[in-house]
């Protein structure tokens, strides 16, 4: 009897360690979740917000693995992202944090903002007013500008429309120097144009390495909107962003 106890505690280890590696292999060659905990991304992205992201998409460095082990240096099946895509980068000044922005420019490019509006290249990228965006959730509620973005293609690639919202074409990020993005970087900036810490900001985040990048926002799989806490059990159904579940990220 102690021997088949034995051997069933024995298959159930087992079982969980190969569980486990499963899941440690899932997250790091195909899928890993986050979740959105700021509003740097309204409105493509919103507080409360959990998406998939595909580590293939951009082929695999040190930072796909869990813990971001120094095991070896570059990527391997590396390939650059479109620019437009939404990207989980570690933040190169604390590769302990991840961070979720849109990439806008790729090695080479000439980014700049004047007057809100954003160049890239020396050209003004496309503006469309789409009306007013009422910003809730990341806090105070208030009424700022929506707007339709239209970037560039990428080399091989199609222009890229996707929103964003601004308070202002006069705040502290407005109006920038112009960056030339080196080789091997990316510049990447927040869809919330005005509250977001990006690229922009070269002493906080700065030129992107591509070997920080994690992967490419594919999906929204869970949303909440922060109404009901954990232990308002009847409240959850009406806190959740129904809407928004498996909804794909543009």
């Amino acid at each position: 009897m102690a021997k088949n106890k034995s051997g069933g505690w024995l298959e159930s280890i087992k079982t969980v360690v190969y569980a486990g590696l499963i899941a440690v292999g899932i997250r790091t060659i195909a899928f890993e979740p986050f979740n959105i905990p700021s509003g740097s991304m309204i409105p493509t992205l919103l507080v409360g917000d959990y998406l998939f992201v595909s580590k293939y998409s951009y082929g695999y460095s040190r930072y796909s693995m869990p813990f971001g082990p120094n095991l070896f240096q570059g990527r391997i099946f590396g390939s650059l992202p479109a620019r437009g895509d939404v990207a989980v980068f570690k933040l190169p000044r604390d590769p302990s944090q991840d961070y979720i922005k849109r990439i806008v420019g790729l090695p080479g490019d000439r980014i700049q903002v004047r007057n809100g509006l954003l160049h890239v290249n020396g050209t003004a990228v496309r503006r469309e007013a789409a009306g007013p965006y009422v910003v809730d959730g990341d806090g105070p509620r208030m009424t700022v500008r929506l707007y339709r973005e239209t970037l560039p293609a990428s080399a091989g690639g199609a222009e890229r429309t996707h929103p964003i919202v601004e308070q202002s074409d006069d705040g502290p990020l407005d109006n920038t120097t112009e960056f030339r993005v080196p080789e091997g970087h990316l510049f990447a900036m927040g869809d919330n144009r005005d509250n977001s810490l990006d690229s922009r900001v070269q002493n906080a985040v700065g030129f992107i390495p591509v070997d920080n990048l994690v992967g490419r926002a594919e999906f929204i799989f869970f949303s909440v909107d922060g109404s009901a806490a954990w232990w308002e059990v009847w409240a959850w159904p009406f806190a959740i962003r129904w809407s928004r579940l498996l909804s794909g990220v543009r």
